[in-house]
């Protein structure tokens, strides 16, 4: 039950000429983008750079004299002893990050982040970072079921193609959770020049595209570049639409829990792979398809629209915001609710009652193979 730690242990001696890029790096790579690198990591206005090794410093000090500095901005407990590693290791601490932004817009409901990381092979990784704590950058994700385009779809794209001017050689795009999303979506629709020098396309538990995307010229040139990971029991990277090849891996976490990547077990130069997801996962991929397709888009934006209304009553601008004082804020929401408008709330109503529907429609997936052919027949 080896994670990432124990990779850096196992190949932390050596650098990517010894031992070349692989599926594992990875991981490790673009889940830097979710750390709190601002004022640490150059921005793409400027030319300089700063190696793993000065940020994992710049962090540490900070953590040590001045912890409250980054809030809420810290997503996951392990990060900053994940960056000391990286930072203490052969293989990574000369690394170079550059191009650093984090743009949160709550008028555009717009949460956009993103790293780009030489990595010494001659190529360049980009990193989206994926959803972080802020409650509009998961408006940002509902408003994936009804938009063509998201404001952090369209900002991953001149974002590609200003560091794409500034740096040599082959890129790779990659994140996790929607930034694995927006990698995709960057590489599909970049200028041809940039298109071409791309390698490949890492997409770790990320969520799909609406049929217009898959459908397009760009993302048919790029499919083949796109190399797709997903935990056995995946939620979010079943939503939407795939048209890609996508490996399972082995996860030590249950249900949802699985998103995190360090529970995502590895060998010395790859993820341990799996034949297929849970039947659990099927399950969630057929109900969440199902309800959000029997919906059009009005429905979708009018249901986002009421339950981000109803979040924002609090004042909350983060999950941890929301949890803190939950019971305050349960009271301010189920106010809210009240206070809207009939017609929404019949909306809010359909909606929930439809995902319980669709749910009761696909509960033979959650049967054995057998059993499930027979329920699936009636």
């Amino acid at each position: 039950m080896s994670n990432i730690f124990d990779y850096i242990v196992w190949r932390g001696d050596l650098s990517f000429s010894q031992a070349p890029f692989n599926p594992v790096d990875n991981i490790i790579l673009t889940h830097l983008s979710y750390l709190p690198f601002d004022n640490i990591v150059p921005s793409p206005d400027k030319k300089n750079t700063i190696t793993i090794a000065e940020a994992a410093e710049r962090i540490a000090a900070v953590l040590k004299h001045k912890p409250e500095a980054f809030g809420d901005a810290l997503i996951c407990k392990e990060d900053p002893a994940l960056l000391a590693a990286l930072g203490a290791c052969e293989r990574y601490k000369h690394l170079k990050l550059a191009g650093f932004v984090n743009h949160i817009d709550f008028k555009q409901e717009k949460q956009f982040s993103a790293l780009t990381i030489m990595t010494g092979d001659r190529s360049s990784l980009i990193a989206y970072r994926g959803t972080d704590n802020t409650l509009v950058g998961w408006k940002e994700d509902f408003n994936m079921s009804f938009s063509t385009a998201v404001p952090a779809q369209l900002e991953a794209v001149p974002y590609l193609e200003k560091m794409a001017r500034r740096i040599r050689g082959n890129l790779r795009l990659g994140g996790h959770s929607k930034g694995g999303n927006l990698a995709v979506y960057a590489a599909a629709f970049c200028d041809k020049k940039f298109q071409r020098r791309i390698s490949a396309i890492y997409s770790n538990d990320a969520p799909g595209f609406n049929q217009e995307v898959i459908a397009s010229q760009g993302y048919r040139a790029i499919k083949k570049r796109i190399h797709a990971f997903i935990p056995q029991s995946s939620i979010i990277g079943m939503l939407f639409e795939h048209d890609d090849d996508y490996t399972v891996v082995k996860s030590t976490q249950t249900g949802i829990m699985q998103h995190d990547v360090y529970s995502w077990e590895v060998s010395h130069n790859d993820v341990i792979r799996l034949d297929t997801v849970t039947q659990g996962s099927h399950f969630i991929d057929r109900t969440l398809k199902e309800w959000i397709g029997g919906m059009d888009r009005e429905q979708r934006q009018r249901f986002t629209d009421a339950l981000y209304d109803i979040l924002s009553s609090t004042e909350a601008k983060s999950l941890p915001d929301l949890t803190m004082r939950w019971f305050k804020n349960a009271g301010l929401m189920i106010q809210t609710y009240k206070d809207i408008d009939e017609s929404t709330r019949d909306i809010i109503s359909q909606t929930v009652s439809a995902l319980f529907k669709s749910a009761r429609n696909n509960i033979y997936t959650l049967l054995p193979e057998p059993q499930n052919r027979k329920e699936k027949k009636k």
